[in-house]
């Protein structure tokens, strides 16, 4: 925001949690035309009456499908609450589910759907394998096969749960492979410093939720050319996230897919799903990225 509107003299604020409460006050209360923000802090500020909602024109809600799902839904009716009734409401996200797309007629005048096609969603140039493990123990060998390779380049690791997130990063130290590792439950100042050894190389591979298949600026998302989902996603909305954050601005992205044997079924429907085609990987991997 602060680069397109770098001529026109915009003012704009970033008003996040776990930043100082008191330096958004003040920054708020001189005014600003813009606030990006996270919707607990928004609120809060609305609350306090520092963020002044009576010439708010617009609402734009970025992965609207998180925004709206479970943890930020309240959060995000609260502070809808506020907002003048005449407000523009504007919703962006790669996956709309059925159920989230319901909820935006609650908040949404005859909207205007812009709709990308889904076979056009699988971005190009990013190569997509599998590696087909009989067993769950056998992922972290494979792994350990692998880790080389994940090192040419920068690589991220995607695990289903926080537990497991923690479980894989103490489990590769202890094989003295150098990790580090982000999940939702780290304080944020432990996660933007650790995204600043990512971002500046000291580390390579980082471990992680779903935390980090969003929402990640420009720079972050293109020093990745290689994901590996250890898990695979729970929904395939999610699959897209993932392997999206490689391969961005037409540069090489490789996606590995960890999968048992009753994965093979998730796999296909992804596949389908995304029209597009998951290979075996091929033994020069490293010769792709």
């Amino acid at each position: 925001m602060q680069a397109v509107g770098n001529f026109m003299s915009v003012s704009v604020h970033a008003c996040v949690g776990g930043k100082s409460i008191g330096e958004d006050i003040r920054k708020l209360e001189s005014g600003v035309h813009v606030v990006s923000g996270t919707p607990g802090r928004v609120c809060d500020m609305i609350k306090r009456r520092t963020l002044r909602t009576r010439a708010i024109k617009l609402l734009v809600l970025d992965e609207a499908d998180e925004m709206l799902s479970r943890g930020f839904k309240d959060q995000i009716y609260d502070v809808y609450r506020y907002l003048p009734p005449e407000l523009q409401v504007v919703l962006i996200s790669a996956t709309l589910p059925h159920d989230i797309l319901e909820i935006t007629s609650k908040f949404m005048t005859d909207p205007v759907r812009i709709l990308v096609k889904r076979d056009e969603l699988t971005l190009e140039g990013i190569k997509q394998f599998f590696v087909a493990v009989e067993k769950e123990e056998w992922k972290f060998d494979t792994l350990c096969d692998l880790y080389d390779t994940l090192t040419i380049t920068q690589a991220v690791i995607f695990c289903n749960t926080k537990r497991k997130v923690d479980w894989l990063t103490e489990r590769m130290r202890t094989n003295n492979f150098t990790v580090s590792a982000m999940h939702g439950d780290m304080p944020q100042k432990e996660r933007d410093a650790i995204m600043s050894e990512f971002r500046g190389g000291t580390t390579r591979v980082l471990i992680t939720t779903d935390v980090w298949a969003r929402g990640l600026d420009v720079q972050q998302a293109s020093l990745v050319s290689l994901v590996i989902n250890y898990d695979l996603p729970n929904n395939r909305e999610l699959y897209i996230h993932r392997i999206g954050r490689s391969g961005r601005f037409g540069r090489k992205g490789v996606a590995i897919n960890f999968v048992r044997k009753d994965d093979i079924r998730i796999l296909r429907d992804i596949e389908q799903y995304y029209s597009t085609q998951i290979d075996e990987m091929p033994m020069n991997v490293a010769d792709l990225i």
